[in-house]
């Protein structure tokens, strides 16, 4: 099966990464997309970052019973900080019978020298990008490249965490279920 790996923490999952995850499914030969919840983004700070458990059921919740898209927690079980190329090592052992690409913005891609084995990744495995505005697809690295105009939202979790600190609605923003369970655990109130 060829499956695309969509990286994230999702603190919290929103519908702007539903829309791609479905984009990418429903426009290129990805059979399944799996949202890799990350513990740690070792590009990011851990403030404000809600419980990985936590944030695989909201997950969880946001996918309900689209069978082509799938949470996935297998960075848990890995060394932390979490390094792309280390989960995919660990990947096509447990699972030699499934074909991996990484799927990731234009913004993202940009920062792909930074990586930890930036050159075996771009060595072994294809790319699904999605463009970002702003972020113009430069691939002098000569990776296996597949670009998507991907439907894009301008929203972020950034954005849904400040509304829920400030009392905002985050309807839509979020499918109801993820909404409900944030309420009904007081996420994302405190700092």
């Amino acid at each position: 099966m060829n499956i695309g790996l969509y990286f994230g923490s999702f603190n919290p999952v929103h519908t702007g990464h539903l829309i791609i995850a479905s984009h990418v499914v429903n426009q290129t030969n990805i059979q399944q997309v799996w949202l890799v919840v990350s513990p740690q983004n070792p590009f990011k700070s851990t403030t404000g970052l809600l419980n990985e458990y936590d944030r695989l059921h909201l997950v969880n919740l946001a996918i309900d019973d689209e069978t082509r898209i799938r949470a996935s927690d297998v960075e848990f079980k890995l060394p932390r900080p979490s390094y792309t190329i280390d989960t995919l090592t660990y990947l096509r052992e447990k699972y030699p019978q499934h074909q991996f690409s990484i799927i990731m913005g234009s913004d993202g891609f940009q920062n792909l020298p930074k990586w930890k084995n930036a050159d075996l990744l771009i060595r072994e495995y294809p790319f699904v990008i999605y463009k970002r505005p702003g972020f113009d697809v430069t691939d002098t690295w000569k990776a296996s490249v597949q670009i998507l105009d991907a439907p894009m939202l301008d929203i972020s979790a950034t954005l849904i965490r400040t509304n829920i600190r400030e009392g905002k609605s985050i309807r839509y923003l979020v499918p109801d279920k993820v909404r409900e369970e944030i309420e009904r655990n007081n996420y994302y109130k405190l700092g």
